[in-house]
């Protein structure tokens, strides 16, 4: 038994199609699935777990550090083995560092993607049950439903106004129909009238089908696998890179131009490569990557504690930097709970008709009193104890023409009890009214009194059919209006607390519905929501993109929106320059999580609102929204402590370095000793994740600023040199230092001052006194001072190329880092009150956001459902 492409099976009879599977429309049995799973095995196009090598590879990608191995190798072979050695050393612990936290988090994105699961109903020994899509194997039948992902490549059996969402692999924008019988032309992948791909979207009706292949042997499969896997950077990651490429271009500046003032200077050529160099090293943060992954790890375990997922670490940054949220109403503001309160006439009378014609208008299959696999407001109907379940039994259903997120209706062809033949439709009150003839007054009434009460409500409206066979929307007319369903959403409990959070941290909400913008006024006014303006999707079509750009600060509410115009309104926002996050769980939600800048979902979402999301919650609730952006906020925080102390120490080190080479018999500080010192100081800060954070740090989005860590470097960097410069004094008129007493007092006082400062530039309020540093930050910085401090007094300080160090100086070097800290101190509290741009709870980004979109082909166990954002 073998897999079939779909394209042949498409132009087989179905009966064909099963026979050559092995299979039936009952499905496989449990033991024959099994076989077939060890056979083709799980329905993945490719397996994204940890893996050790590529992650080794990228630490080692620095041509900093590959230039220092080669320059290691030629000191070794020149009788340089002590220089050799001691380099070797430190830059196997800073790419095992560096490895060693990349991994781990590499194996926490890796439990994050296995906590999102996509499930498909499967016939299997007759019997339909959920299953996780991993494991559907060739000969499976399964159901295909509105809004899902298809998850392999299918050849239909039974289709009920079937419709397909190509795109992903055609281009093609509008939805393809689909039937049983196969065509005899047409390109094999665009036309297949009887067939449907792994990755595309059911955007309307239904359907049953048999897998013909799964993974890598799928269509998309095969484009996916040839593609291969790159996923474009988020602004976070774009950040870091215009970072690095700022440091590169220092670091060769000061390394041509000392290399060149000790070839002046007729030092050995070898000691001037090698003491460029490490000032080349030694000017970069080495442990940065470390230092993020490291926040990113722990973040995104906080994150899961909180309920939050998200699909890539580095979107953790990208969710604290949210400015707008646009969320839909139910389940998010309200409790999703939907109940069914009453049934009323068009008239306002008595909504008997209109509650037994409701239950029987259903595009889902009902067992007894349960409709399994129906939306909310069917499901809520025909779970009310008020539901006459035995009179709708009464109706046989011919035909159903499904709900779509453009019609909004759903209507079914029966027969009643007495034989006659009627069209029943039943969907939102603007649409089944537009379809409607001769609607009193009475009616509108008792809608916009229902819709004020911020109630729920779904029409419905029959017309005979006499003779009728099947259903087409076209029969959705000349209705004549039965009355009224009502029901309750009642506001979440939690809701307002949560938008008062959000309002607190800076982020504007605004609701895109497609319920009626009275009834999500209602709600909005009921949380607190600003009292803004309302535009519905009529308006939407009336407006202009300028238009609607200008209308859209004053809004809060959009309703009766359709898919395309919620994408367009997130897109048009995004154009402002604000970062924007939309928040659904339906397939009419794709196209805007696709738009944001931050897609969320939930993990009860759709299976299209789960792929085209960043961050998946798993509890729909806006306080665990909240607590993701504050994560996220947190984290970025630490990053930029860890980027503006270490860039700044440094410069200034390095500079003092540059400066001391240049006048002095001797080399300031050895080639070794300056990455000993270097890794030292970044050892002790991979610490800084642990670090709390103030709260008006917490308040605003905080994003890269290159010009801000530029100008912080210019200013700070020169006031590290002052007391470099200050130690060289001491050392060489207070203790006649020679070249190696020197370099140790130069190392410890370096190392002290640059490890210490941190906890003044930590926070922008008075340190220890206002703001304190974690406990493990504490210890870490205070254990690093100690270890330089005491190794020229260790046996390993004749390998080192240092000098014990006499008491006096210790007693200098403390009034050193004092008067050091107290002057960075009053600094700082200048830089933040003067520095143009930079308020003092922000740091804002310059120039045009990075929109970054993951490609989506890949998955730790399951196929990717849909194709590339």
């Amino acid at each position: 038994m073998r897999s079939v492409d779909v394209a042949v099976a498409s132009a087989m009879p179905v009966g064909d199609v099963l026979a050559a599977l092995g299979t039936s429309e009952a499905g496989l049995s449990v033991q024959e699935w099994r076989a077939r799973l060890a056979l083709f095995g799980p329905n993945a196009v490719r397996s994204h777990g940890a893996r050790a090598l590529p992650v080794l590879g990228r630490q080692l990608r620095s041509p900093l550090l590959m230039l220092l191995a080669v320059t290691a190798i030629a000191s070794f072979f020149v009788g340089e083995h002590v220089d050799a050695v001691i380099i070797a050393v430190i830059l196997a612990a800073s790419v095992g560092l560096g490895f060693f936290n990349e991994y781990r988090a590499e194996r926490a994105a890796e439990a994050l993607h296995e906590r999102i699961r996509h499930d498909a109903v499967v016939v299997r020994d007759g019997v339909p049950e959920p299953v996780d899509v991993v494991d559907l194997v060739p000969g499976d039948v399964i159901e295909l439903r509105l809004g899902e992902v298809v998850p392999a490549d299918v050849r239909l059996i039974a289709v009920t106004g079937l419709q397909c969402d190509e795109s992903v692999l055609t281009g093609e924008s509008l939805p393809a129909d689909k039937s049983v019988d196969p065509v005899a032309s047409g390109s094999p992948v665009t036309q297949l009238a009887c067939g449907v791909l792994m990755g595309t979207v059911v955007t309307a009706g239904a359907g049953r089908g048999v897998v013909v292949a799964t993974g890598g042997a799928t269509e998309f499969g095969r484009i996916a696998l040839g593609l291969g896997e790159r996923h474009p950077e988020t602004e976070f990651q774009a950040g870091l890179r215009r970072f690095s490429m700022l440091l590169v271009k220092i670091a060769a500046v000061l390394t041509t131009a000392i290399f060149v003032v000790n070839l002046v200077l007729d030092r050995p050529i070898l000691d001037a490569l090698l003491f460029s160099l490490a000032i080349a090293v030694g000017i970069s943060p080495q442990l940065l990557p470390a230092v993020v992954s490291t926040g990113l790890a722990a973040g995104s375990r906080e994150l899961v504690r909180r309920k939050v997922l998200v699909k890539r670490l580095v979107c953790i940054e990208d969710l604290g930097d949210v400015e707008v949220l646009f969320t839909d109403k139910t389940g998010t503001l309200t409790e999703g709970r939907i109940e069914f309160m009453r049934a009323a006439g068009a008239d306002g009378g008595s909504g008997d008709l209109a509650l037994v014609l409701g239950l029987v208008c259903t595009d889902a299959q009902n067992e007894g009193d349960r409709v399994p696999g129906a939306n909310a407001l069917d499901a809520a109907l025909w779970e009310s104890p008020a539901a006459p379940h035995a009179a709708a039994g009464r109706y046989r259903r011919l035909a159903t023409l499904p709900f779509d997120h453009r019609r909004r209706l759903v209507s079914v062809l029966a027969d009643d009890e007495a034989g006659e033949r009627l069209v029943i439709t039943k969907g939102a009150p603007e649409a089944v009214l537009a379809r409607c003839t001769g609607v009193s007054e009475e009616a509108g009434a008792v809608l916009d009194a229902e819709f004020a009460a911020g109630h729920r409500v779904v029409a419905v409206a029959t017309r005979q059919a006499p003779g009728g066979e099947t259903l087409e929307p076209s029969d959705e007319r000349g209705l004549v209006l039965r009355g009224f369903l009502v029901f309750l959403d009642p506001p979440k409990a939690t809701a307002r607390t949560a938008l008062h959070r959000l309002a607190g941290a800076g982020i504007t909400v605004k609701v895109i519905t497609g319920d009626n913008p009275a009834v999500a006024s209602h709600v909005c006014a009921e949380l607190g929501l600003p009292d803004g303006g309302v535009l519905t999707g009529t308006d939407l079509d009336r407006l202009g993109d300028d238009e609607l750009a200008a209308l859209i600060p004053a809004t809060t509410v959009f309703a009766r929106v359709d898919p395309e115009q919620k994408a367009r309104i997130v897109r048009i926002q995004r154009r402002a320059g604000l970062d924007v996050a939309f928040l659904g769980d339906g397939v009419n939600d794709a196209l805007a999580l696709h738009a944001a800048d931050v897609g969320i979902s939930v993990d009860t979402a759709a299976d299209v609102a789960k792929d085209a999301a960043d961050v998946v919650l798993l509890e729909k609730d806006l306080q665990v929204l909240a607590d993701g952006v504050v994560e996220g906020r947190r984290i970025f925080a630490n990053t930029i402590k860890y980027v503006l102390m270490g860039t700044s120490s440094n410069f200034g080190n390095m500079f003092s370095a540059a400066g001391a080479s240049a006048v002095l018999p001797f080399l300031p500080m050895l080639p070794s000793q300056i990455l000993l010192n270097n890794l030292l100081y970044d050892t002790s800060q991979l610490a800084i994740p642990t670090d709390r954070v103030d709260p008006e740090q917490l308040a605003r989005p905080s994003r890269w600023d290159i010009g801000l860590i530029r100008r912080f470097m210019l200013v700070f960097g020169p006031i590290s040199s002052l007391f470099d410069f200050a130690t060289f004094a001491v050392m060489l008129q207070a203790f006649h230092a020679g070249p190696s007493l020197f370099q140790a007092g130069w190392f410890v006082e370096s190392l002290a001052t640059q490890t210490l400062v941190l906890f003044v530039i930590r926070t922008r309020r008075s340190p220890f006194y206002r703001s304190r540093p974690s406990v493990p930050l504490l210890l870490a910085a205070l254990a690093a001072v100690t270890v330089g401090a005491i190794l020229p007094a260790t046996p390993l300080a004749h390998d080192l190329g240092f000098s014990p160090l006499p008491g006096g100086f210790f007693l200098a070097l403390v009034l050193m880092v004092i008067a050091y800290l107290v002057l960075v101190e009053l600094g700082k509290r200048w830089f933040f009150r003067v520095a143009p741009g930079v308020p003092a709870h922000r740091v804002r980004t310059t120039g045009h956001r990075v929109h970054r979109r993951a490609a989506r082909f890949s998955s730790t166990r399951k196929p990717p459902p849909c194709g590339p954002r």
